[in-house]
């Protein structure tokens, strides 16, 4: 097996360079000396930006981009046997690692390596990590899956011990990974159209947790059903958080602030220990998150004031209840919440935040997901009071013929919840226009474009 050495840089090729992930790894490769190159379908901001860096960037993949001098090619799990660049590269025994591998042998190269899993809120945990590593004055590297302000986008290239990324569970990708840290912020259905069910999943975070090494660190949450299946006789040390069960770190006396923002006392092995932690995030399962990366940053000796200074600091990611201003006196918030955990835990949260009236245009996310958990679905959005529904975003897969928005919108109403459904963004910016008024608060979720919907009319 190939294993990229930091400091023995050499030419590496990447198929889908353009990739937010890819992208970011093909920037730390370039800034630790490697010659890197790659190709993908169209020019981008992103592949502008990696031109500027001096790496060279094909449009269109072909098989002559695929050079003998190439000592290693890294490809997205989106590029099939048959692409003309994996072929060359096949054809000229050129080493080669899929993207999840990539990232696992970059880890290698750190002592403290840190994988932030869970089935939702890595994005968050992830950055609230990032805020004290910064704050702490630790210069870590950071691969994150949203655009931080912090550090000017998904990718921060550091000159230390420390690299902390999200870790993902879907296709089973963070098994590839090679943390010495790790954190499992959650574990529910979701992936079913990889996972065969709940217990497939948890049996994935066990081989995450199997990962760490004797003397790393798992921290994980206590809420978690059937813990035990995942840390249990693991070697490593084992910390705990959580908000309902007993845990090493809890949260006692929360309060939200008129925006919705939380803050409680940390709770550490059963002992109140007068310290307050204020959030600029807002929600109970920010509260949950933020223990999390206390308890890991506690772990690495890092202070508390300033892990209190990170966390005040971290004022949320693109896309995770990202206020992107207003029409019409309405607010407009964007989320990335594509599953009914996801999506009850915002919904929660809006209600603590000021507004009359709550409207929330959901966009489902791949048809597997919206069949599997569609009663979930239509009980989570009910929180809402006014809820629309567009077209299921495909994503990777092929239209069923089985499962539509209209099936949704059909469970909501056995739940005395009236649903509109439109198949046209245009339809819905009209409605919405006529509906809504001065004071209420509109929510554009999904994990799609769904976004446009009140990008669009905050532009009118």
């Amino acid at each position: 097996m190939y294993q990229i050495q930091l400091s023995k840089p050499c030419t590496a090729y990447f198929i889908g360079i353009g990739g937010i992930s890819m992208s970011g790894f093909a920037e730390l490769l370039s800034d630790a000396g490697f010659s890197v190159k790659g190709s993908d379908a169209n020019k981008s901001k992103i592949t502008e930006h990696l031109s500027s860096l001096g790496i060279t960037v094909f449009y269109g993949q072909k098989a002559e981009n695929i050079t003998s001098d190439i000592d290693f090619v890294v490809y997205t799990a989106a590029i099939h046997p048959d692409n003309p660049e994996f072929e060359a590269a096949k054809s000229l025994g050129l080493p080669m690692m899929e993207r999840a591998e990539m990232v696992g042998q970059v880890m290698k190269n750190y002592t403290n390596a840190i994988g932030v899993s869970g089935t939702h809120g890595k994005t968050t945990a992830t950055s609230m990590l990032t805020h004290i590593f910064l704050s702490a004055k630790k210069d870590p590297t950071i691969s994150v899956g949203g655009i931080l302000d912090a550090i000017h986008g998904n990718i921060r290239i550091g000159h230390s011990e420390n690299f902390i990324t999200e870790a993902c569970e879907y296709t089973n990708s963070f098994l590839k990974f090679h943390p010495t840290a790790g954190i499992i912020l959650n574990v529910d259905a979701d992936h079913l159209d990889f996972f065969k069910d709940l217990d497939d999943i948890r049996n994935s975070f066990r081989a995450f947790a199997e990962l760490l090494p004797n003397d790393g660190v798992l921290v994980i949450n206590s809420d978690i059903e059937k813990i035990e299946t995942i840390t249990g006789n693991l070697s490593c040390k084992i910390i705990t958080f959580g908000l309902e069960k007993s845990a090493d770190y809890q949260a006692k006396d929360i309060e939200f602030d008129a925006d919705g923002c939380g803050s409680f006392e940390l709770v550490r092995h059963g002992n109140p220990t007068g310290i307050r932690i204020r959030l600029s995030v807002i929600g109970s399962h920010n509260i949950a998150n933020a223990l999390s990366v206390i308890a890991l940053a506690e772990y690495y000796d890092i202070p508390m004031e300033t892990i209190k200074e990170g966390l005040l600091a971290f004022r949320g990611t693109e896309r995770r209840f990202e206020q992107k201003g207003s029409f019409q006196g309405v607010t407009v918030i964007d989320d990335y919440a594509h599953h009914p955990t996801e999506i009850a835990a915002t919904l929660k949260a809006a209600e603590r935040f000021p507004h009359k009236h709550l409207w929330c245009v959901f966009q489902p996310h791949t048809y597997s997901r919206t069949r599997a958990l569609l009663h979930e679905f239509a009980e989570a959005l009910s929180l809402a009071e006014n809820v629309i529904l567009t077209d299921i975003y495909a994503a990777r897969e092929p239209d069923p013929g089985d499962i539509s928005s209209r099936n949704l919108a059909e469970e909501l109403k056995k739940l005395g919840k009236d649903a509109s459904y439109f198949s046209d963004f245009e339809e819905i910016k009209k409605f919405l226009l006529k509906k809504c008024i001065n004071g209420d608060l509109l929510i554009t979720m999904g994990a799609g474009n769904v976004v446009t919907i009140g990008e669009e009319l905050i532009e009118k």
